[in-house]
């Protein structure tokens, strides 16, 4: 890993959120690339429960304010970062007022699923990408965690195909168990065609469950990582069925000779 530039995308990361399968690996795959030669930035959103004071968020000026256009509509983009103490890694959060100020990660109080939830994932994807475009870093691998970063495989491989900074870059996904039922906003295709990505690349988002996002963001990259032991069937088979390299699933006591050798030897190969 000595000198490789690895970009970690997640939905969720410790000790920002509560810890769970997403939010664990997401802190210790960044953790073991950085003790092991590596270079890292770590992206996630800014979601309104995750406490600023304690956790010493502050905006970059420099990096903030361009608009992000989210099905035709012009979203104010805000970067703010913060560091984790004990490993001296910085994280970057992706902040909207309209999309991250409430007090909550994906859905009310009642368990529903905010109904913006789609265009959050596109603002998030978007912001990531024109974020690292203006930091001018060029990474190696992108490691993609947790759905609500489960469009950056897709925006990546065809909004910014022609971006030349991120021309090399290789996406790993790391793929977990089913974390929401139900779908989101039945219009999201609309909104993410509106973009010039071509509806017959994405028809399984007419129905945009956990799997049918998962399955897209599959599509897209260019390894997976199996990061759970309870995946749904029906992405399991769908992941079966490509051609690309996949590491099946290590626990987390194991997992760093195993991602650092597949990162190498399949990834990077």
């Amino acid at each position: 890993m000595n000198g490789k530039k690895i970009l970690f995308v997640s939905s969720e990361l410790v000790p920002y959120l509560p810890e769970n399968e997403v939010s664990l690996m997401s802190y210790e795959t960044p953790r073991m690339v950085n003790s092991n030669g590596g270079q890292i930035r770590i992206f996630m959103p800014r979601y309104g429960n995750i406490n600023e004071r304690r956790h010493q968020l502050h905006e970059v000026i420099r990096l903030s304010g361009m608009n992000l256009v989210i099905n035709d509509m012009d979203m104010p983009l805000i970067i703010k970062v913060a560091s984790i103490p004990k490993e001296r890694i910085q994280v970057y959060f992706i902040d909207n007022d309209e999309y991250f100020k409430r007090k909550a990660t994906f859905t009310d109080k009642e368990g529903k699923l905010f109904p913006d939830n789609d265009q959050r994932a596109i603002f998030f994807a978007k912001g990531v990408m024109e974020t690292v475009k203006k930091l001018n870093w060029s990474p190696d691998i992108i490691h993609v965690h947790g759905w609500m970063a489960s469009l950056l495989p897709l925006y990546l491989k065809k909004y910014y195909a022609d971006e030349p900074l991120f021309a090399d870059s290789k996406i790993v996904l790391s793929v977990y168990g089913k974390t929401f039922e139900g779908e989101l906003d039945k219009d999201m295709l609309k909104k993410i065609t509106f973009d010039g990505i071509p509806e017959e690349e994405i028809t399984s988002l007419g129905s945009p469950t956990y799997n049918n996002l998962l399955k897209v963001a599959v599509d897209f990259s260019d390894a997976v990582i199996l990061a759970s032991e309870d995946i749904p069937e029906e992405l399991n088979s769908h992941i079966a069925n490509l051609q690309k390299p996949v590491l099946s699933y290590v626990p987390v006591q194991e997992f760093e000779e195993a991602y650092a050798n597949f990162y190498n030897t399949e990834v990077l190969k």
